[in-house]
This record gives C-alpha cells, sequence and structure tokens, in this order.
C-alpha cells in the first residue's frame, strides 16, 4: 500500500463555489491522503465575490487562475478547471486528485479520472448531489472539517446547526450499512476486522465518515452501537461482530411433552395378538361301494326256484 508521504495530489478548487474560510481545514485534511503537489483556485478574480479569497491563496501557496465570466448567467470556471485536470492527468506526473466544489457537472470528470486509474477525494457542502458524491473514491462534507476546525480553536459557529440538522436526513441509516459491512468481511467466526469494514464502507458509500454521526474514529463509532460487538485482541487489529438478537431457545417444554408422550405410550394396552385362522378340514373320505356279492346270491337263489318249479 502507497503511503499517504509518496502520493501525490492535485488539488483543483472551484473558488466560485467554495467559500475561503475552508481553505485551511480542507488543506488540512487532504494532507492525510497525499502530498499537495499541485493546488489551483479557479474564479473570476476580478468580482468583490472572491474578495475573501485573496488572503487565503498567499497563506497556502494556492495558484489563482482567472477566469472571466464572459456570459452572464454561465459558470465558464468548470470548464477551465476540466482543462486543466485533463491536461494533469496525461502529463503522468500525479497519482490522485481532489475536486473541492458541490457542482454536479463535475461527475463525468471523477469519473473519467478514475477510469484512467487515479483516485479522486471530492470536498463538498452536504447539498452535494449524490451523483458527485458517488462518482469520488471518498467524498468529504465541508461542515464536519469546519465543526472541527472550529471546536480546535475553542469556539464553535452555531450559524449553520440548523442547515446541518436539515441536511442529516442525507445520510445513509448506519444500522443499515454497518450490518452490511460486517456480513460482507466477516470470516468463518464471525468475526471481521475493522480496518475491513471500513475499507467496505469507504467503496460502497464514498460519503461515509465517522464524523458525520459525533465520532472521531470507526473504532469508537462501533463499541457505541449495541447491535455491535467489538474486541481488541492483545497485539492485534480490533475486529467486531454481528451482536446475536435471537433469545435462547426454550428446550424444557419439548422435554415435557415427549415425557408425557411417553408415559401415554406406555399406559396404552399391547393390541391383541390375531386369532391364527383354523386349518383347512381334510376331504371327506368316499363312501365304499356296496359289495357285489349279495346280489350274486340273490340270482343264485332264483335259479334254483325255477329249476325245482320244472
Amino acid at each position: 500500500m502507497t503511503e499517504p508521504a509518496d502520493v501525490r495530489l492535485a488539488v483543483l478548487i472551484d473558488a466560485d463555489n467554495v467559500s475561503a474560510s475552508h481553505s485551511a481545514a480542507l488543506l488540512a485534511e487532504l494532507a492525510r491522503y497525499g502530498v499537495p503537489t499541485v493546488k489551483r483556485a479557479y474564479g473570476d478574480w476580478t468580482t468583490q465575490q472572491l474578495t475573501g479569497w485573496k488572503s487565503e491563496l498567499a497563506r497556502h501557496a494556492i495558484q489563482p487562475i482567472q477566469q472571466f465570466a464572459n456570459t452572464v448567467g454561465k459558470n465558464s470556471t468548470d470548464s477551465a478547471l476540466i482543462i486543466d485536470a485533463m491536461d494533469l492527468l496525461y502529463s503522468g506526473n500525479l497519482d490522485a486528485f481532489a475536486i473541492v466544489s458541490s457542482d454536479s457537472d463535475f461527475t463525468r470528470l471523477a469519473t473519467r479520472l478514475r477510469e484512467s486509474g487515479k483516485t479522486v477525494y471530492g470536498l463538498g457542502r452536504r447539498r452535494t448531489p449524490a451523483s458527485l458524491q458517488a462518482a469520488c473514491d471518498k467524498f468529504i462534507f465541508l461542515e464536519v472539517l469546519r465543526d472541527e476546525a472550529d471546536d480546535q480553536a475553542g469556539h464553535r459557529d452555531t450559524s449553520g446547526e440548523t442547515d446541518a440538522e436539515s441536511e442529516a436526513d442525507s445520510l445513509p441509516d448506519l444500522r443499515t450499512i454497518l450490518e452490511a459491512a460486517v456480513r460482507s468481511t466477516a470470516q468463518d467466526d464471525g468475526w471481521s476486522a475493522l480496518g475491513s469494514v471500513g475499507t467496505y464502507l469507504g467503496k460502497t458509500h464514498a460519503a461515509f465518515d465517522p464524523r458525520h454521526y459525533g465520532f472521531p474514529r470507526l473504532s469508537a463509532l462501533a463499541g457505541a452501537q449495541d447491535y455491535l460487538d467489538l474486541d481488541h485482541p492483545e497485539g492485534g487489529q480490533p475486529r467486531v461482530r454481528l451482536r446475536s438478537q435471537r433469545p435462547a431457545r426454550k428446550r424444557a417444554p419439548a422435554k415435557k411433552a415427549t415425557k408425557k408422550t411417553a408415559q401415554k405410550a406406555a399406559q396404552k394396552p399391547a393390541p391383541e395378538p390375531a386369532e391364527k385362522p383354523a386349518p383347512a378340514a381334510a376331504p371327506a373320505t368316499p363312501p365304499a361301494a356296496p359289495e357285489s356279492a349279495p346280489a350274486k346270491t340273490t340270482l343264485t337263489t332264483r335259479t334254483r326256484k325255477r329249476s325245482t318249479a320244472q
């Protein structure tokens, strides 16, 4: 994995679309991902609208790129930024790009840079269209950076809290995305490395950031959820798993039912054996034929009587 110190980063700022008050915070945030070797801010510097940027340009060594508004109502700054981004892409000297704008017109630019194998970071307000957020590898809300800077300075500007609350509904449901990330990265034992969970969330939700939910790091966010178990083994990496919500299975009623069934089976009389069929009767012996001797005797007697009579 390339270290942030080795990643050369181009920071392209749409000054017409971003307030100068975010300049210090956004550059400090981008230093976590690489070295800003190119820093340019695009706008019509002849107008009073960009007066606040002039002091920030020199303070942070940002190069202003002049783009006159040739037509009223048309933002020619976008075209200048896109042309420069493509020139920088083909120069081959950069590893990543940071597009600082809330304008959805840069959606195709972000997609094109990623198609060329470059990492794209987006920075804009919470009202940034979802299309631009999804086109970046990671999208960072400027309101979050501003709040962190105010907290570190010991004061906080509450003028934008109403807008932040109204935009809170645009954030994805935390439980839904966390449970999906843990399930998708879990090992056979159900545990997921916290780093893998963070990587998965960054790939599926470009705008995901624990700071959106009031936590400085993912470990603190995961540890505060009652549906997750967080473990940090000694000498190992923190890991997380889904906490089982299923009630314990009750086996007692099943055992009682089995016992009652057995008792009923024992009390039930055994079925009587079926009677064996009686053996078939032997066929009757036919009566003996009458003897022929008496018949012969009668004939002899009649013959004698006839002889005597003669």
